[in-house]
């Protein structure tokens, strides 16, 4: 079962990510903050990680530039920040994929899917 890091501050969007995630059979872990997210792939890597941009602590551009310091796990932002510049941002400072709030579940998951194939 891939294992799935979800970095989210807003715990109804964490709980839909995690209901559509182990629907599709993926195990999940749910953090809200970027420097928590460092820590567990530290010690406990997953093999993706979603990732909002703005957290409480860092942001998720930072939480990003940090995890390439030491990993090349896929990462997914998913973000209210529907701008073009985010967007180029994310994938320009190593995200996989970047998908806009709001969302579909169903859609996220067939994501996640496809970019775990590649890897």
């Amino acid at each position: 079962m891939p294992h799935i890091l979800i970095v989210e501050d807003e715990a109804a969007i964490a709980d839909t990510l995690i209901f559509a995630l182990q629907g599709e059979g993926f195990t999940t872990t749910w953090t809200s903050l970027g420097l928590s997210a460092l820590d567990l792939q530290r010690t406990k890597p997953a093999d993706l990680i979603i990732l909002d941009i703005g957290l409480p602590d860092i942001s998720g551009f930072e939480t990003c530039r940090q995890l390439r310091r030491f990993s090349e796990v896929p990462v997914l932002f998913l973000s209210a920040r529907d701008a073009e510049i985010d967007r180029v941002v994310g994938l320009e400072i190593g995200a996989d994929d970047y998908v806009v709030k709001p969302f579909s579940p169903r859609e996220v998951a067939a994501r996640v899917r496809a970019i775990l194939k590649r890897m």
